[in-house]
């Protein structure tokens, strides 16, 4: 990454006319995937110790310098390959045609398009024209500019430059990541004609391009074709089967690799990660390391983003000291991906801790800590985090929007958050969408504004999904407003006629009512309806190991020792005054049988799970699936407070950080 333009141009600028150079040390740093800055120091160090460049030492610097500038803003990439271009000219070498071809793809890999077309026309239409116009071709790809890159391709042709191997690896890579699988096709054929086939590095990048583009039946017929075939070929085929959703079949091929290295490992795991089987991603990461393969940062933030959403805060831990011990660099990537692992872990002061030590940070890195101390109930802190980042000239996007609109809504700050939603529209040109209308709804109905939440989702854009009238019904609840929490209720129903949450929540604020006829008419028409809650599920991580539990499960090795402990537990809560609330249980049993189902809620065993195997200091954390119940937010209040245990849920709505007897959701979620 080119982590400071400036500082590297100034290098540059302030090197002697002639002082000398090592080549080979300029040559070495880029080699080994050291950043531009990096390389740029190096060249300028070693002209201070006197050798002079030679056609060599530039097409590494350049490289380095256009494989940062995908990373790295258009401007300032463009500084640096002019400055590196001035010393060429400087030292003669400008009509060097390995030195030309380097310059061509720094600057279209800068986005300077006018400057590499001038270059590579003044290359001529000699013996290096290929060269020149390979240079471009792969220097607008691997500047994101892919319509560019195939656009050059095509003038290629039209001026009878003969492509290369070369050639057709870069200009079908640009196909691929494009989807542009309609100029892929053509280029297909025009190599089929050309004779380049059979060509392992060409025949792979057509495997990869078709499989990039989702075309798996065309790709998969290429690769069982291919009459050798490496790790590439093999893995190519595994990305594009996990990219349509097919990872066991994935899996299959994976399994019967003849060799696989760190990038065939990273694609299962990402594969499994992407498919929501977190734990397996996990498991395959095991595996990996069994098999003595090192991971790269790539892998870790699959990794990384597996423990987060499972809640597998040691098991993060742990993958962050191995970087440490392996090597392996915190990027920016993989420090975006911790700062989420840690929020999602209810661990925001791990999280800042990230942040403060990274020293290289996009917007990416302010949306995630800031969409942290949100979700965690850091109101004040993530808005102060904002004003950071503007600060800095980071421009935020959608999802930084999402992320200070629910600061807004945990702090209860109305205006300030209407003062957002219109600075996104009027001064930061971002159009709302349903989740910005979310954020909104919620701030509005936390406040208790039910009628503004309602005429705000009247005057929305786009139609209110099953999201908005959930969060306006949450809210109704909340305040008791019967007359607009049945219109949601209705609304909900007509969008999703099987959501349980709808009859849930309607039902509860009957019951606040004491409206019980209305209660025992809605649990009948569940009955008749045949609609069933989404069984409850409860993940907690115990010495890196994840333990899942459902409600009633019985399937633990520690079974026994779980029940009587909650049996202590249900004990104890009586004594501190606990009732049973049964108003969210719609079988028709006894009331103490509504009790034992409620005893035996997933949470609850996880939270026995862990009185029992835990420390009396270590703070407990849950990841539940499904909105938790009424009742089992009342238990562990009261738990938190008579173990004096921090006890962190993390349900499908919010977090919740129990401590002390109260709960930061404030008994509303």
């Amino acid at each position: 990454m080119l982590r400071a333009p400036r500082r590297a141009r100034g290098l540059l600028d302030g090197t002697p006319r002639r002082a000398p150079a090592a080549n080979a040390a300029v040559c070495y740093s880029t080699a080994c995937g050291r950043a531009a800055e990096d390389a740029v120091a190096a060249y300028a160090g070693m002209l201070a110790r006197g050798v002079r460049p030679d056609a060599y030492t530039f097409p590494s610097l350049l490289k380095a310098v256009a494989r940062a500038s995908g990373a790295a803003s258009a401007a300032a990439a463009n500084a640096i390959a002019r400055a590196v271009h001035a010393h060429v000219v400087r030292l003669g070498l400008g009509r060097n045609a390995h030195v030309a071809s380097a310059l061509v793809a720094a600057y279209a890999a800068a986005g300077d398009g006018a400057a590499a077309r001038a270059l590579l026309d003044a290359c001529g239409a000699g013996e290096g024209a290929a060269v020149a116009w390979n240079a471009l071709i792969s220097g607008h790809s691997r500047g994101e500019r892919l319509g560019e890159s195939c656009c050059a391709f095509v003038d290629m042709v039209r001026a009878g430059v003969t492509p290369t191997p070369a050639t057709y690896v870069s200009v079908l890579s640009a196909c691929g990541k494009g989807r542009d699988v309609l100029l892929g096709m053509q280029v297909h054929k025009r190599l089929v004609q050309s004779g380049v086939l059979p060509d392992l590095a060409v025949g792979n990048a057509l495997v990869d391009m078709y499989a990039e583009c989702a075309d798996m039946d065309v790709a998969w017929k290429l690769f069982d074709g291919m009459p050798v075939r490496n790790v590439v070929s093999w893995t190519s085929v595994i990305f594009g089967f996990v990219r349509i959703g097919q990872v066991d079949r994935a899996r299959a091929l994976f399994d019967c690799m003849p060799e696989r290295d760190a990038i065939a490992w990273t694609a299962m795991i990402d594969g499994y990660v992407q498919a929501g089987r977190f734990m397996e991603a996990l498991e395959m990461f095991r595996e990996m390391q069994h098999s003595d393969v090192m991971a790269d940062e790539f892998t870790m933030v699959s990794v990384i983003t597996a423990c987060a959403q499972l809640g597998a805060l040691e098991m993060g831990e742990w993958a962050r000291v191995y970087m440490g011990r392996h090597g392996i660099k915190m990027d920016v990537f993989v420090g975006n991906a911790l700062i989420d692992m840690y929020s999602k872990c209810g661990s925001v002061e791990r999280a800042l801790d990230v942040f403060q030590v990274m020293h290289n940070r996009d917007k990416f890195t302010w949306t995630a800590i800031i969409l942290g101390l949100a979700v965690n109930g850091y109101g004040e802190e993530a808005i102060d985090m904002f004003h950071g980042m503007i600060k800095v000239s980071e421009a935020p996007d959608e999802v930084t929007f999402i992320g200070v609109l629910t600061a807004c809504t945990h702090s209860g700050l109305v205006d300030k958050g209407r003062e957002f939603f219109n600075s996104m529209i009027g001064d930061y040109r971002i159009a709302p969408n349903v989740m910005h209308y979310g954020c909104m709804i919620d701030l509005l109905g936390r406040a208790g504004k039910i009628a503004e939440a309602l005429e705000t989702i009247c005057k929305m854009p786009m139609r209110p999904n099953s999201a908005i009238w959930g969060t306006l019904l949450a809210a109704c609840r909340v305040h008791g407003n019967t007359e607009i929490g049945e219109l949601a209720a209705e609304r909900l129903l007509e969008l999703d006629p099987q959501n349980s949450m709808a009859f849930i929540l309607l039902s509860n604020m009957y019951a606040k009512s004491n409206r019980w006829e209305d209660v025992r008419q809605l649990r009948q028409m569940i009955m008749e309806k045949g609609i069933k809650k989404e069984p409850g599920c409860s993940l907690i991580e115990m010495h890196g190991i994840i333990h899942e539990f459902v409600a009633g499960d019985t399937s633990h090795p520690m079974c026994d020792e779980i029940y009587s402990k909650l049996e202590k537990v249900l004990s104890d809560l009586k004594n501190a005054g606990y009732v049973p609330d049964v108003t969210e249980v719609f079988i028709e049993v006894t009331e103490e049988e509504k009790q034992k189902v409620l005893y035996w809620h997933s949470e609850k065993l996880a939270l026995a799970f862990a009185l029992i195997s835990s420390e009396p200091n270590e703070t407990i954390r849950i990841v539940k699936n499904l909105r938790m119940c009424l009742d089992c937010h009342n238990a562990v209040k009261l738990i938190s407070k008579i173990y004096d245990r921090q006890v962190i849920v993390r349900d499908r709505t919010r977090f919740h950080h129990f401590r002390h007897g109260s709960c930061s959701c404030k008994d509303y979620w």
